[in-house]
């Protein structure tokens, strides 16, 4: 029997710890908050978007660096595994638009319940309120081998924690999350712990966060959700994403579930210029009415036009628009407010059908970590077994989940790496340190 440690008490930590009881080894958890999955209490705005039911394959499709390392993982715990562990946990789904699968309660608390009830019947023996400072190490070969960098030298001897305590372990496995919602716990740990043990950590960016924009009217606009609009992001007048679906305006600028896909989109691109040195502005281009292309959308118009008759411009776009966005729109297309409708002019009209078709927005940057979903970036996956979630540069030390240079999109998939990846640590390490 394995002595196996696992530093983090999420998604990963706790799959990572069921999969390495239910193999027959003795497995404590530390946690250095007050409970487990305090970042899973917030995901899906509280609903806990647990996976997706999509086809597996599609899986690789949603994973927006390093699909390939995923490959094991993945086939090892499908999303449709991770649907029956729930079910069979007493946790019952539901699958929603996106085939995005949530628990029918639509509390993440009854997630969080059943990884816990889990770990207890399997028997992990829990550590909250316990904070990890270091993992420990000793020479594995020959001291020959390790001042020459051969890879496996080290060995894994435990973990240190915050209060000089040294615990023993056969194995250590990393699951510290990454550095979104710092509010959680994840500070970025796990990033120190592979850096000590040699490992190469990429940059580390905020991913599928909110985007800042330069245009002051968007406060104006603040709590606006639109549903159902198609958003274009430019880069130097090239286009680089288009989606559809769910837009939010802020006080900063715009949020909601297609603009944290497209922030994905931003961070790369940000990145790559800078490594150029080359200044980053982009812009986004919002279609308000993509199910009309211009001759429809025209033809609307002038029969919204035709029944105000003599009505205010600023008054007659109640019909088509939501009444928080015509102030702004009104003030974009230059045609005064207070001009009757029958005196609008040919040129004012499709000016004003542009505007509906290409509502413009400037991109000055991403928010921070505190509000993103995940973090891009991580212990490069070059120096891990993607078969087992084992360092190739230290024996004994797997990582699992957000720490790892890891990232998805919305709608379940970075969860679905946080399970497959979590349960395929603990799952590699057999019955005894020898075997």
């Amino acid at each position: 029997m394995s002595k196996v440690l696992v530093v983090g008490g999420g998604a990963a930590g706790m799959f990572a710890a069921i999969a390495a009881a239910e193999n027959g080894n003795e497995v404590h958890i530390f946690e250095k908050n007050e409970k487990f999955g305090k970042k899973l209490y917030i995901t899906g705005k509280g609903r806990c978007n647990l996976t997706n039911a999509c086809e597996t394959e599609e899986l690789f499709q949603n994973v927006c660096r390093n699909a390939k390392f995923l490959y094991s993982a993945f086939y090892s715990f499908s999303n449709s595994q991770v649907i029956a562990f729930f079910e069979q946990t007493g946790c019952r789904t539901k699958t929603e638009r996106g085939r995005r699968v949530f628990p029918v309660s639509d509390h993440a608390s009854d997630v969080i319940r059943a990884l816990v009830d889990r770990m207890k019947t399997c028997g992990v023996i829990a550590h909250l309120n316990t904070e990890v400072q270091s993992v420990t190490y000793k020479i594995a070969d020959d001291s020959t081998a390790a001042a020459k960098g051969i890879r496996g030298a080290f060995s894994v001897t435990g973990i240190l924690l915050q209060n000089q305590k040294h615990i023993k372990g056969d194995q250590v496995i990393v699951a510290t999350g990454g550095l979104s919602y710092p509010s959680t716990g994840s500070t970025g740990d796990g990033y120190r712990f592979a850096e000590e043990a040699g490992h190469q950590v990429t940059s580390l960016t905020p991913s599928l966060v909110p985007l800042e924009v330069e245009e002051a009217f968007v406060k104006e606009l603040q709590g606006l959700s639109l549903r159902n609009i198609m958003a274009s992001l430019f880069q130097n007048k090239k286009k680089i994403y288009e989606n559809f679906g769910e837009l939010l305006f802020t006080h900063f600028g715009v949020s909601g579930p297609l603009i944290l896909t497209a922030s994905s989109v931003v961070g790369e691109a940000m990145q790559k210029a800078e490594k150029k040195g080359e200044a980053v502005r982009m812009h986004m281009e919002i279609d308000l009415k993509p199910a009309l292309d211009e001759e429809m959308l025209n033809q609307r118009l002038l029969r919204d036009f035709e029944t105000a008759g003599k009505k205010q411009f600023k008054n007659s776009l109640g019909r088509l628009l939501p009444a928080k966005l015509i102030p702004v729109i009104v003030q974009l297309s230059g045609i005064p407010g207070e001009k009757k409708v029958n005196e609008v002019t040919k040129e004012e009209r499709l000016g004003l059908l542009r505007l509906i078709k290409h509502f413009p927005l400037t991109i000055t940057g991403l928010r921070g970590f505190s509000e993103a979903v995940v973090t891009k970036g991580g212990v490069s996956v070059k120096e891990i077994n993607p078969s087992t979630m084992e360092s190739k540069l230290c024996r004994g030390l797997y990582f699992a989940g957000e720490v790892l240079d890891l990232d998805a999109l919305t709608g379940g998939f970075n969860l679905q790496i946080a399970w497959s990846t979590g349960y395929l640590a603990g799952n590699s390490i057999a019955l005894g340190p020898e075997s």
